[in-house]
């Protein structure tokens, strides 16, 4: 029997496994500093953000409402004024972005 051309081909040896993965391997490393690390690095600053909440803070929820912090409770939950007499509870990890800080009191 004779070898036919692609049996010969493809002896060629080990180094053809690893050129192979080659273009994957790359494409997960592009994939991870272009769209993974930055999400987790927001992620990190969101959770940074909403943990340093403080009463007196003007804040912007994820639903658009724009308010000012009246109390914040420890089981995540925030009241938020939108209104005079006005207030509305908010889960804590629903506040987008902190629109003015107050200062802290001193001492």
């Amino acid at each position: 029997m004779f070898a036919t051309p692609a049996f010969a081909q493809a002896a060629g040896g080990g180094l053809g496994a690893v050129t192979s993965l080659m273009p994957l391997i790359l494409i997960f490393g592009i994939m991870y500093f272009l769209l993974i690390r930055p999400q987790q690095k927001k992620l990190k600053e969101h959770k940074a953000m909403v943990e340093a909440l403080r009463r007196g803070d003007q804040v912007l929820t994820q639903g658009g409402i724009v308010g000012k912090v009246i109390k914040v409770a420890d089981d995540g939950i925030v009241e938020v004024e939108i209104a005079d007499g006005v207030k509305v509870k908010v889960l804590r990890h629903t506040i987008a972005q902190v629109m003015s800080k107050t200062e802290p009191a001193s001492a």
